[in-house]
């Protein structure tokens, strides 16, 4: 066996684990090893049963003297009690609904037990607690399950933290002495971290908690330095790459601006001031646009676009969903009307084209037509989802690549665009300009947005009302329907947010039980709570033609409340829309409600945003709090990542990002540490032929994440 061994070839594994195992992302020896603990429980306490404490959480030795299972009828659980005894004195062992344990644990066996101490109805016992059997002459440092420090590891259905630390034990044994160091000497030696075999033993098994925190320490900074050598290689990698230099026509944009409805916010003109010199260069653009919702990304992506069109290229324009590339379709269209250009919607149903022949007019077009126009050059800028990427289409002359709530689009792929459906080295790659709503906290934008230059629009337009934000409890529930009723009668229209779109029997086993479903919430508000209004109900599993118009027909008010899952959250633009009802807010992030949140306050009307909860925990209420006393998305992203943790963050538990790596990701002062110790390796040898072991292990890192 070696690292590399597949998993299910592991004695005591088998093909039996190995689907459990594939769900945490662990596919062979090597991932296993590195699948670390998120905590450790203190068990260290070995104490005589004569000096136990009550809610002492201690460990015990001693023999089992009699175990039998019973039934409590009241609460129809079993219990599994033992009788433990040491020379001092003895404590009865209770373990709730586990009866397979009295045929594990016989009589006369020695224990090691771990847990707390309890009280009740004047009994003393100790509960549930971990249990190890030992032979008379073993030694206690051979403890894994109790007695020590004992690692709790992330889980799934049928593994246990009991089952890695039994499975991980041996394999550690056997590979502690086997597992190359990749970090760079200096790295090691200036940070004075453990080496790599010490290290792995005390983070699984430590001996004591300063040993675990170094080792810890030693993993999260080069979990953290392999992602910022991961992006800033990209970013290298690309900086070597040729582009189109588009000269930035000065007059043509003062044309554009002053065409406009609405004044360009300073925001809006600097970030469209930085996009059009970055175009200007003979190296591709790569740049993340953020903004907040409602800041006026499109107009700017808008301004990008022209400017490339005018210099004879052409522009593909991605959205994630076909409801939002259509909406860009209508803005982009009506946005460059006087400016003679072709632009085309490409989507996986329907696709249309808008000729500067037949003065702006739209019409349905053939998909086989609408891709020999592009590979031809005639259409401007073709805007679509993800259909773009397929390989029959291909551009004539493609400049510039628009990203709409997708970060990251390699050389690889805008190659992929070109005619040529095989790019020579020297062929040169659009420039990319990625946009986004969700506001990045600085320590993901210095890692995993690390090979993308930042532009902020930091501005809502002027004239925007403060949408008031409340918080509401199940027992104001009626007095906020009554004052929705009222705003619909006023002409306005509502949005009602839920976590998810249905209740299932696997949801009823975690703690999103309680979360409202879509059809439970539409059923409730169209029967009981609103039967005289129009209610209709939108989620992702519908069809793609039904969402639009679904969508459609409560743009052009035809439906008084749209009860939807997450799926408005990007984009969607409803001016009259003026109230926002938000169900199960503590399934939601900060920086998520405050996106939806800003689906509402688009029109001139006073709008609302109403935080409906269950939850009596105080960190939701500190995290709903903080939602009504800002209305900045950076600073709500910043108290989103340090209440909740970067992995219930835009995402990022798709990323295939580590755990560890997760938690670390709080702290920038480490997250700035290793980008400057990646730099200085990068700086010195870029392609890392100096350290064969660590580009290896960049490779398997690469492997095992998208950052998309």
């Amino acid at each position: 066996m070696n690292l590399s061994t597949p998993i299910e070839k592991v004695p005591g594994i088998g093909f039996s684990y190995k689907k459990k195992l594939k769900r945490l992302r662990i596919k062979n020896i090597h991932d296993l090893l590195f699948h670390f603990p998120h905590r450790y429980e203190d068990f260290s306490n070995l104490i005589p049963i004569s000096k136990i404490r009550i809610n002492q959480i201690c460990t015990i030795k001693g023999k089992v003297k009699s175990i039998k299972n019973s039934r409590t009828w009241k609460r129809k659980m079993i219990l599994t009690q033992a009788l433990i005894e040491d020379k001092t004195g003895a404590i009865i062992a209770i373990w709730f609904n586990q009866p397979y344990l009295s045929k594990v644990i016989k009589k006369g066996d020695n224990l090691f037990l771990s847990g707390k101490i309890t009280l009740r109805e004047n009994d003393i016992y100790i509960a549930n607690p971990a249990y190890e059997k030992f032979k008379p002459q073993s030694k206690e440092e051979n403890l894994i399950h109790t007695g020590r420090l004992i690692p709790v590891y992330p889980e799934t259905e049928g593994l246990s933290s009991r089952w890695f630390r039994y499975i991980l034990k041996p394999i550690l044994e056997k590979f502690k002495d086997r597992i190359p160091e990749s970090f760079p000497p200096q790295i090691l030696k200036e940070n004075n971290f453990l080496k790599i075999d010490k290290a792995l033993w005390q983070i699984h098994f430590p001996d004591s908690e300063e040993l675990a925190k170094e080792a810890k320490r030693r993993f999260s900074f080069e979990e953290l330095f392999l992602i910022e050598l991961f992006v800033l290689r990209e970013r290298i990698k690309i900086s070597k790459k040729k582009s189109i230099p588009i000269k930035f026509k000065l007059d043509l944009i003062k044309k554009l601006v002053d065409s406009l409805p609405f004044k360009l916010t300073d925001a809006q003109r600097k970030v469209a001031w930085q996009i059009l010199k970055d175009l200007e260069r003979p190296r591709p653009m790569n740049r993340l646009l953020e903004g907040d919702v409602g800041s006026g990304k499109t107009i700017v992506a808008a301004i990008a676009a022209l400017n490339t069109i005018k210099e004879k290229y052409q522009v593909a324009f991605m959205a994630p969903t076909e409801i939002l590339a259509k909406q860009h379709f209508k803005e982009v269209s009506n946005t460059l009307q006087d400016f003679k250009i072709n632009i085309g919607l490409l989507t996986g149903k329907q696709d249309q084209f808008r000729s500067k022949k037949l003065k702006n007019q739209v019409i349905e077009i053939s998909r086989k037509k609408l891709l020999e126009k592009t590979v031809e050059g005639e259409i401007n800028i073709l805007i679509g989802t993800h259909a773009l990427i397929q390989d029959k289409v291909k551009f004539g002359n493609l400049g510039l690549v628009i990203l709409d709530e997708q970060h990251r689009f390699g050389v690889e792929q805008r190659a992929k665009l070109c005619k040529t459906s095989k790019a020579s080295k020297e062929k040169p790659i659009p420039h990319l300009l990625s946009m986004t709503a969700t506001p990045i906290p600085r320590t993901l934008a210095l890692t995993v947005y690390g090979d993308l230059d930042l532009s902020l629009i930091d501005e809502l337009p002027k004239g925007r009302k403060k949408i008031i934000t409340k918080i509401v409890k199940p027992k104001e529930r009626n007095k906020t329907y009554q004052f929705v009723e009222k705003e619909i009668k006023k002409g306005r229209q509502v949005f009602v947010i839920c976590p998810r779109i249905e209740k299932s029997e696997e949801e009823n086993k975690t703690n999103w039980s309680g979360a409202k479903a879509v059809e439970e919430e539409y059923e409730k508000l169209s029967k009981e709570v609103f039967p005289d209004l129009k209610i209709k109900m939108l989620h992702g599993k519908m069809a793609t033609k039904e969402k639009g118009r679904i969508m459609e027909n409560f743009k052009n008010k035809k439906t008084d409340i749209l009860v939807s899952t997450s799926v408005i959250e990007v984009g969607i633009d409803v001016p009259n829309a003026t109230v926002m009802i938000i169900e199960g807010t503590e399934h939601f992030g900060l920086a998520q409600l405050h996106q939806f949140r800003g689906r509402v306050g688009r029109g001139k009307q006073q709008s609302y945003c109403f935080l409906f909860t269950d939850s009596h925990s105080k960190k939701t209420f500190q995290r709903l709090k903080a939602l009504i006393t800002s209305e900045d998305g950076f600073a709500l992203a910043e108290k989103d990542l340090k209440i909740r943790g970067p992995g219930d963050f835009s995402g990022t538990r798709q990323w295939g990002i580590p755990d560890l790596m997760m938690d670390s990701l709080k702290d920038v002062k480490l997250v700035e540490k290793t980008r400057e110790a990646a730099k200085e390796i990068l700086e010195e040898d870029s392609n890392l032929k100096n350290y064969p072991r660590l580009k290896a292990k960049l490779s398997r890192f690469g492997e095992n994440i998208h950052l998309e």
